[in-house]
């Protein structure tokens, strides 16, 4: 794909959630799909998610936790107050998504679980699997933790919401 393909590329409409526990943790889960991208241990991310036809940024977010974790009990504490964007790795845009994005704008939220650790079902038998491992992390673990080209993301995530977070 040429420079100027990409650049008339769009960005795919998401949502980005980080959600704390009562502790002040936040839920990191590692890709499923990235065994051998695996770059020095990063490849987690926060949950997130396409917001579909006619849905809301607070309905797709919502739909999205319980899609990729089973997640019922959360509830939005907070909300980013602008669109972030992030730009796939070169040879990445063309694969992804059917090759009609160069990467993603969303817009995050932070929400609060009050469930149970058990409630956690990131297997779901009638979803696609995104991720084979689920942890709580501190805030300033994230930014070691998370795949090198959404580190921006997250640092403006953090920059915003990370104070809902705890280091503790």
């Amino acid at each position: 794909m040429t420079k100027i393909d990409i650049d008339k590329l769009t960005y795919r409409p998401c949502v980005g959630l980080m959600v704390l526990n009562r502790d002040g943790l936040i839920w990191l889960g590692r890709r499923s799909d990235a065994k051998s991208k695996i770059e020095n241990g990063t490849w987690w991310q926060m949950p997130q998610g396409g917001i579909d036809k006619g849905e809301t940024p607070r309905d797709a977010a919502r739909r999205e936790l319980f899609e990729e974790t089973r997640i019922r009990s959360a509830e939005i504490i907070a909300e980013h107050p602008r669109w972030l964007n992030y730009d796939l790795p070169t040879e990445l845009i063309g694969s992804k998504w059917g090759g009609k994005y160069r990467g993603q704008t969303q817009k995050w939220f932070a929400m609060r679980f009050t469930g149970d650790d058990q409630e956690i079902d990131i297997s779901p038998p009638d979803h696609e699997i995104e991720f084979d491992a689920w942890r709580w992390a501190r805030r300033s673990e994230l930014m070691d933790l998370i795949v090198p080209f959404k580190r921006e993301v997250y640092r403006a995530v953090l920059d915003e919401l990370g104070p809902l977070a705890t280091d503790a």
